[in-house]
């Protein structure tokens, strides 16, 4: 018997839109970071991108719990003297709420390039709207199969 792997020709990939409207952050991000790993396909394989594409949207009504929007920062460094800067998350979800849940996502994601690969697979817009609606068309949204089984 052998073992059976997944070739990258036989992936197939769909489109998934959230809404991250009244959705906790961390939970947001690994539903997000489940889909771009292919980790919901019976076919997963660690070292292959077999994830799908996810859209985002409403990223700005997003929430944290605790005090979080106050304690938490996001730090960078331009290796220069002096070139330490730290963000609050306030500030950051004013500026750029995108941002905030593409940070979230990538640190759940593989830090190799198979990782940033995966992230490019994710697209996040702060309003409602968003350019991808052909593609959304052909797939369906794992929340709205959920709806179908509640309705049923």
């Amino acid at each position: 018997m052998k073992t059976y792997t997944t070739k990258i020709k036989e992936v197939e990939r769909k489109w998934h839109l959230i809404d991250a409207s009244g959705k906790t952050l961390g939970k947001l991000a690994t539903e997000v970071a489940r889909l771009l790993m292919g980790k919901h396909k019976p076919a997963f394989s660690p070292t292959l991108d077999a994830g799908d594409y996810v859209i985002v949207v409403n990223a700005e009504k997003v929430q944290v719990t605790g005090n979080k929007l106050k304690l938490k920062h996001y730090y960078r460094h331009s290796n220069y003297p002096g070139g330490f800067r730290s963000i609050p998350l306030e500030k950051m979800m004013q500026d750029n709420p995108e941002r905030v849940i593409e940070h979230a996502v990538k640190g759940m994601l593989p830090h190799t390039r198979l990782g940033a690969q995966m992230l490019k697979k994710l697209r996040v817009y702060s309003g409602d709207s968003h350019p991808h609606l052909a593609q959304l068309i052909k797939s369906t949204s794992p929340e709205s199969k959920t709806e179908k089984q509640r309705v049923s």
